[in-house]
């Protein structure tokens, strides 16, 4: 299941925590065990969250543990470490500090992991509920979900392929780049994205290209914009007549407002969020109530 790559003492401890609140766990070399829990970082011990590191747990070798997350063979990740992460099964990101290889002027792997930041996935049923009424109910326009990372855009993202394949006679299509919308396993488990169409693993500029071609869909759900690639993907699919709904950590505004969205959504904490229109006149400010959430932990 989701950490299941962890060392059966960490995997203990986190038993003793509500899931539904772990966001991430920053693990160290031979420093204490760290995780986002409710929105702060503590330190967890064997039984939890601990007061002080003298209680916590201490981590010997974070080598091993990158190898049980990629099962073994870290050279199969090898692409996915040019950019100083990983995504393993059940959609769970490990960013990688330590010593980076670099080959013309690109990082070409990490040697000699020191620091591993686990971020987990969530599913929360329901919390675009409220954008989807608002934003799409008469017509499902490009619209840009922004914040730093960690608050939730993945998340929304997941969610709205997920009411929109279920509650609109719309061909949705989720090109899921980087396996984290869907998050799907190799037995062809994953998030519920209801109907939607999905992609996996593979650029969005030449996804789209034959995606829009087969499957053709009114609507594009895809994750974190990277460069002018990845925008020139989006210009594409708007030229086709495509709506695209993708995710962002640029937060400048003056940015922002010169890619081909209609409509922007600020994410300001967890579960708070505000809607801008083109011109970034804020239309309304929002909070996620009364929705239900479940994570992948084993």
């Amino acid at each position: 299941m989701g950490l299941s790559f962890l060392p059966a003492e960490i995997k203990n401890a986190l038993a003793h925590l509500n899931y539904n609140f772990l966001s991430e766990l920053r693990i160290r070399k031979g420093q204490p065990l760290v995780a986002e829990y409710a929105g702060k970082y503590v330190l967890i011990g064997a039984y939890g969250v601990v007061n002080g590191s003298r209680d916590a747990i201490f981590v010997k070798d974070v080598a091993e543990i990158l190898r049980a997350a990629t099962g073994g063979s870290v050279y199969n990740y090898t692409e996915q470490l040019k950019n100083g992460f990983i995504t393993v099964e059940h959609g769970v990101r490990i960013g990688v500090a330590g010593e980076y290889v670099t080959e013309n002027g690109g990082i070409n792997t990490v040697k000699n992991p020191t620091s591993l930041n686990v971020r987990i996935p969530h599913e929360i049923t329901g919390c675009s509920e409220q954008i989807c009424k608002f934003l799409f109910s008469r017509e499902i326009a490009p619209t840009l979900i922004f914040s730093r990372p960690g608050l939730g855009k993945t998340t929304m993202l997941r969610d709205i392929a997920k009411h929109l394949s279920e509650n609109s006679f719309k061909n949705i299509l989720v090109l899921d780049e980087r396996n984290e919308i869907g998050a799907m396993d190799a037995y062809g488990e994953g998030f519920d994205l209801g109907r939607a169409d999905v992609i996996r693993c593979h650029n969005k500029l030449h996804a789209m290209a034959g995606a829009i071609r087969a499957m053709k869909p009114d609507v594009i759900i895809t994750d974190e914009l990277y460069g002018e690639v990845d925008i020139n993907a989006v210009r594409y699919a708007a030229d086709c007549g495509i709506a695209v709904i993708a995710s962002s950590h640029v937060t400048d505004r003056q940015f922002l407002k010169s890619l081909p969205f209609v409509n922007f959504i600020g994410l300001k904490n967890v579960g708070e969020y505000s809607v801008y229109d083109k011109d970034f006149n804020i239309v309304g400010d929002y909070r996620i109530d009364n929705v239900r959430g479940s994570i992948s932990v084993g």
